[in-house]
């Protein structure tokens, strides 16, 4: 049988070459968390069906059309996370993090799995930096959520973007809006796309986020959100933007903006960069307040974001920002026979004990081949042992920058490298 050595439409394999960089964002997005107070949840690859049926919608795309889920050999239905806020809060709930602190502040990177059409930056199965903070009513935790995120992106180079907020409202004044949204929707009703005639009997709401230009068009003149709020989610919807102004963060009022699960509430927010189209936010979040409740806890509320790692590594390298890693190993030995690899083995040991990346050799072949190899991995110095240097204690070192060489005893090398 002949093996596909190809991955998986919609998958990728992200190279030895290219990992640092990811590594990178990875690292400013712990950092940023934890100048925030947020520590990492890590969950499992599936769940169980339900968590997602019951809380996403039936109604939404994921779980009409995108969901990888499969039956074990005990019939249980389980599906691999389509997305990361409701394991986060299965888990809170699970393990009674509420006991712990009144607030809780959670961040994960995780792997998440859609089965939907490939594009730029979306995969079937990518990579989601995320954002849970369960407890707070207050807009100024949603402000709080936001700015987390800004510094972030700030902190990688980007400055050019723009932050998108809305107010979807809550089940009391949202059903006021929709049978709004209706009424006006039912003259254009024959013009919508397809999908949009879905949504108008299932989930009109939705209609808002289409990205085709006529739906796009016939939607500009649509009764807005805010307008229809209540009392309670007018008044938060003015602290966000308050906050965000104490906070010195601009941001432009988008009436189309909602999110993609009903599980969302009152604050929804986007943030768009340059770089990749039409496909151009590189975060999205928002406030879900019942989310909890309808897992069967007690009513607890919560607001936080995702950013899909694949989709800021785009953006950053269109828009021509370098990511600054340096893979260059410090040094790499170069052996000619049994006893200088013997040598070798206890030096290179000793180096990255001491925090020093270091290449070696032991494969036997000649001191040219070895020195190409150490050229083509751009190292810093190159360290020849040879039968000279074994009698001796002197060893060889060359700057691969400068050509210059040096001899050192062996017993100051890790001074001399450090």
């Amino acid at each position: 049988m002949d093996i596909n050595y190809k991955a998986p439409r919609g998958t990728y394999d992200l190279l030895p070459e290219d990992s640092p960089k990811w590594q990178y964002v990875e690292e400013q997005f712990r950092k940023i968390c934890k100048n925030y107070g947020f520590k990492e949840l890590r969950t499992p690859t599936f769940e169980h069906t339900e968590l997602f049926t019951r809380n996403l919608g039936t109604t939404t795309d994921v779980v009409t059309k995108e969901m990888y889920t499969f039956n074990t050999k005990g019939n249980t239905s389980l599906t691999l996370k389509p997305e990361g806020t409701a394991p986060a809060m299965r888990a809170f709930i699970e393990h009674n993090l509420s006991n712990i602190q009144p607030i809780t502040k959670m961040y994960y990177i995780a792997k998440l799995f859609r089965y939907e059409r490939p594009q730029a930056g979306r995969y079937r199965e990518h990579t989601q930096l995320g954002i849970e903070c369960i407890g707070s009513h207050s807009a100024k935790t949603d402000a709080e959520i936001i700015s987390l995120a800004i510094n972030f992106i700030e902190s990688l180079g980007i400055k050019e973007y723009n932050l998108k907020i809305n107010s979807i409202g809550c089940p009391k004044c949202r059903p006021v809006f929709i049978n709004a949204l209706t009424e006006y929707t039912k003259e254009y009703y024959n013009d919508l796309c397809d999908t949009c005639q879905k949504r108008f009997e299932q989930n009109p709401l939705r209609m808002l986020d289409c990205k085709e230009e006529k739906c796009i068009e016939i939607f500009k003149n649509a009764p807005n959100l805010i307008d229809y709020l209540d009392d309670d989610c007018n008044y938060h919807f003015n602290e966000l933007k308050n906050s965000l102004k104490v906070l010195g963060i601009k941001f432009s009022i988008d009436n189309n903006l909602v999110r993609g699960f009903d599980y969302y509430t009152k604050t929804a927010f986007e943030i768009v960069s340059t770089g990749l189209g039409s496909q151009n936010a590189v975060c999205g979040g928002g406030r879900y307040d019942n989310l909890i409740e309808e897992l069967g806890f007690k009513s607890t509320p919560s607001v936080g974001f995702g950013m899909g790692l694949e989709r800021l590594m785009i953006t950053l390298e269109s828009l021509g920002i370098n990511i600054p890693v340096d893979t260059r190993p410090t040094c790499y030995i170069v052996t000619t026979n049994e006893k200088s690899e013997e040598l070798g083995l206890s030096i290179a040991n000793s180096l990255r004990k001491n925090n020093i990346p270091c290449e070696l050799d032991v494969s036997g072949r000649s001191i040219k081949a070895q020195m190409k190899t150490s050229g083509k991995m751009n190292v810093k110095f190159t360290v020849i042992i040879g039968q000279e240097e074994i009698q001796s204690g002197i060893l060889t070192i060359k700057n691969m920058d400068t050509s210059s060489q040096e001899k050192i005893p062996i017993d100051q090398i890790l001074e001399y490298l450090l």
